[in-house]
């Protein structure tokens, strides 16, 4: 005998006549086991929880802020992008061969560069320095009996070279002072070493008051009398082209000096220090 006629259940079930099985039951493949209004069929092709819930991805960067932190933080990012242009357009001007916006917005360029940002370096520089330059300084004393002597030549350029020379950390007075002061004076003279307008006096008197104040720090030469006038010059050398060109310069020394200075009171004393 059948065992569905040995059930009650299957002679009338809740389901259908009897011997029909009910609907979801054990053993039935295919068929949809979960009771009605639990949700829709869940396919292979959707990743789902534990609980069926789907994981979006979270907004990132600054669209994960709320809107007035985006805001300011937008607003930052604007002001140091702004900064950043300045800073290289006024550095461009400044290292970039005279044009029109440079010449008119001369004032403003120098002020934002100078002295923080300055740079030794030309854009565009042709022909880049291929010299040796030595900046040397004689004096002449008068001793305590009214005796007038002329000291030989001081190598000034040697000493700040063989303070640089080994030193870790040398200061940038030994590095730049004399040669950045000789360069200015270069550039407002002309070739008759006259100075050329107000900024030509004022690199000489610059010059001067280097010179002095070595010859008495560094040589002591105030001990000796008063240092009544002094005379500068400088030592150009080319530099030798490396042993695989073909180009020929000559290593011969040449000179520029420059007519004698007569010390100011204030130089020799207090004001040069």
């Amino acid at each position: 005998m059948d065992a569905y006629d040995e059930e009650p259940e299957a002679l009338n079930g809740p389901d259908g006549p009897a011997g029909a099985r009910r609907a979801g039951g054990p053993g039935t493949p295919g068929e949809d086991t979960r009771p009605e209004g639990t949700g829709p069929t869940v396919t292979g092709t959707e990743d789902t929880r534990g609980d069926g819930a789907r994981d979006p991805a979270g907004p990132a960067g600054l669209a994960a802020l709320s809107p007035r932190y985006r805001l300011v933080a937008g607003g930052a990012l604007a002001v140091v992008a702004t900064v950043a242009a300045v800073h290289l357009g006024m550095v461009f001007l400044s290292l970039a061969p005279a044009n029109t916006v440079s010449k008119r917005h001369a004032k403003a360029v120098e002020g934002w560069v100078y002295p923080e940002f300055e740079q030794n370096w030309k854009l565009f520089a042709p022909n880049p320095l291929q010299q040796n330059i030595a900046v040397q300084v004689r004096a002449q004393i008068r001793g305590e009996g009214g005796d007038l002597r002329t000291t030989g030549w001081t190598d000034l350029s040697a000493e700040d070279g063989a303070a640089i020379d080994g030193n870790l950390l040398p200061s940038h007075t030994q590095q730049n002072e004399l040669r950045r002061a000789w360069d200015f004076l270069g550039t407002t003279h002309g070739t008759d070493n006259r100075p050329v307008g107000v900024r030509g006096a004022l690199s000489e008197q610059y010059v001067r008051r280097i010179v002095v104040l070595r010859l008495r720090r560094d040589e002591g030469l105030d001990r000796a009398g008063t240092i009544e006038r002094v005379q500068v010059r400088s030592r150009t050398v080319n530099v030798s082209p490396p042993g695989w060109s073909r180009e020929k310069v000559s290593t011969s020394p040449a000179y520029r000096v420059l007519p004698w200075w007569t010390v100011t009171g204030d130089e020799t004393e207090e004001g040069a220090r």
